[in-house]
């Protein structure tokens, strides 16, 4: 069997529709977590799926490259502590979940320390955007991003043909960039809430009218991907599945 050329470790929604993005743009795939049914259900669809630690790292094209997907806190310091005395020097890991960027820190002078390389990774689009293109913000030893860059450009979201991927800087930037990304989200999701409800309940706007109000403001200074979907939103009468839409921007977070 040829080796992987990437292991993902945590298989949940994110892990899953990287995996299969990575698979559909020509790289091999391995994938494990503690759940047999995810792997199960990612063996599927065409990467390799691992039901333990040791056959996982082992099915891995050296120098290895692993992305863990788990939830930030201590269960990326467990991934680390399980899977840390299987690898190698110059073995790389990738923290692509919301982690702090103190704990990316940390984690990156412990790594060094063993000659393991460690990139903390923001990943932007939710569920959709892993399966067909996310933003992603690198951060780590920039010797590490050059191993990752044609995966990460592969995979990414492009605009006008480039990749939504760079280079943040060393240690803990990546996380630290996704931070502030995160924080000027959510501030423009509250304030597009805050806008709906003053137009629906205040106004007695019906969803059809908010959807021409929203669709009109998307063309313009307010364009962007968040008053695209509250106008699609509004539209809509079932929910679309994880499908490609020509017609849309989805695809640049």
């Amino acid at each position: 069997m040829d080796k992987a050329d990437i292991g993902i470790i945590g298989l949940g929604v994110m892990g899953q529709m990287l995996a299969l993005n990575m698979q559909r743009n020509g790289f091999r795939v391995a994938g494990y977590d503690l759940d047999a049914a995810k792997v199960t259900a990612l063996s599927k669809q065409g990467p390799v799926g691992c039901n333990d630690l040791k056959t996982f790292v082992a099915v891995l094209e050296r120098p290895r490259r692993i992305l863990m997907m788990v939830p930030a806190g201590k269960p990326v310091d467990a991934v680390i502590r399980d899977v840390k005395g299987l690898l190698d020097p110059d073995d790389l890991l990738i923290d692509g979940g919301n982690s702090h960027f103190t704990e990316t820190e940390r984690r990156t002078g412990e790594l060094e320390a063993s000659g393991i390389r460690y990139i903390g990774t923001g990943v932007s689009g939710g569920e959709y955007g892993a399966l067909w293109g996310p933003a992603i913000m690198p951060g780590g030893q920039r010797e590490a991003w050059e191993r990752m860059k044609p995966v990460f450009e592969a995979i990414a979201a492009k605009v006008d043909g480039e990749p939504c991927v760079a280079y943040m800087g060393p240690r803990g930037a990546g996380h630290y960039v996704k931070m502030v990304h995160n924080g000027i989200e959510y501030g423009d999701m509250q304030l597009i809430a805050e806008i709906y409800d003053v137009l629906h309940r205040g106004l007695g706007l019906p969803a059809a009218k908010l959807h021409e109000v929203f669709a009109k403001w998307n063309v313009g200074k307010l364009a962007s991907y968040l008053i695209e979907i509250t106008a699609d939103a509004s539209a809509a009468t079932e929910m679309p599945f994880l499908t490609p839409n020509a017609t849309t921007s989805r695809n640049a977070p």
